[in-house]
């Protein structure tokens, strides 16, 4: 196989047991309360299920990715002062770009993590499946039964879950599931992308660099998702899918209950706050608009400007006034 084939073996090895584990964990589940066992819609249910695990497992990683985003957007003006300050010199300003993300704790590639680390867990469901659906080879905890089963599963008695759009073999019902799964898959990354810039991003984060590259992740993932889809299993498109929702579905609730300041969405809660407050007659609370974060050099700065306490000697020379510029160590007047 290769090296490449040895590396996917070393990550895939610890994978299929975890996939397995919980694709069984929840077929067990589903098949007591009911469903036909070798049926296609326990295993679909089984792998959306495995789905809202891996998710709610992503949730810490998910709230690190929404801070990063927002620390992004808050020091936008920062960025394009040393835009403006040493854009003639490439090199320095990418030095002083990392210096001010480093001292601020933002990640620029934070957007991505949780699509990079999903991406390993979506090439080995698609490959268990795959495998189940050649010849029934088993990985994991499932056993050659369950691999036959799982492999040989039809949705609906009639679509076969490993089945292809195309490689279909002219079931046209296979063609239209696999079709509509693309385009829903499709459609959420878009929906999810467009959401976060249109909904949770300032003026100023609305160009430069980080714009930029949210405006490529819109347009390239989309067409990634829908050019490679087409060549996905029906089950791992229901994975993907179902991933897609959750995300758009998390992302809505952060952005309306805590959204970053100064963007439609902040404008829109605290349109929602004032009319909730006038409802129950309270009075409306001032929003504080957040800042962006501070750098370790500009805490120094406000530190060095506040005043000194004077001696008892110093107030009675100066009549007992105090100096309205502070005092030096030695206790002249700056």
């Amino acid at each position: 196989m290769g090296i490449i084939g040895d590396i996917f073996g070393f990550i895939a090895t610890p994978l299929y047991y975890a996939i397995s584990a919980v694709l069984i964990a929840w077929h067990k589940l589903l098949t007591m309360i009911g469903l036909d066992p070798e049926g296609g819609a326990v295993w679909v249910l089984s792998i959306i299920g495995l789905t809202l695990v891996i998710r709610a497992a992503l949730i810490p990683l998910f709230v690190k990715q929404i801070k990063s985003s927002r620390n992004m957007q808050l020091i936008q003006p920062k960025v394009k002062e040393l835009q403006k300050k040493y854009g003639h010199d490439r090199e320095r300003l990418a030095q002083e770009t990392m210096k001010l993300y480093k001292e601020t704790g933002t990640n620029p590639f934070a957007s991505c993590l949780p699509i990079l680390l999903q991406m390993p867990i979506f090439f080995t469901l698609f490959h268990l499946l795959n495998e189940a659906a050649k010849d029934g080879t088993p990985h994991g905890l499932l056993t050659r039964s369950l691999a036959q089963d799982f492999g040989e599963a039809e949705l609906f008695g009639r679509l076969p879950i490993s089945a292809t759009f195309v490689n279909s073999d002219g079931h046209i019902g296979v063609m239209v599931l696999a079709a509509f799964l693309v385009v829903a898959m499709t459609a959420t990354t878009f929906l999810t992308q467009r959401q976060l810039m249109s909904k949770n991003m300032p003026a100023d984060a609305l160009s430069g660099p980080y714009a930029q590259q949210q405006k490529m992740l819109l347009y390239v993932l989309p067409l990634v998702f829908a050019v490679g889809g087409i060549a996905f299993p029906i089950g791992v498109l229901f994975y993907w899918t179902t991933s897609n929702v959750w995300t758009m579905g998390q992302q809505f609730y952060v952005i309306r209950n805590n959204p970053a300041p100064g963007t439609p969405a902040f404008a829109a809660k605290q349109e929602r706050d004032k009319v909730k407050a006038a409802r129950k007659g309270e009075p409306v609370a001032s929003e504080v608009v957040e800042a962006a974060p501070e750098t370790p050099a500009e805490r120094r700065a406000a530190q060095r400007q506040q005043p000194r306490k004077q001696t008892r000697q110093q107030r009675k020379s100066s009549g007992g006034q105090r100096p309205a510029g502070g005092t030096t160590e030695g206790g002249k007047q700056k």
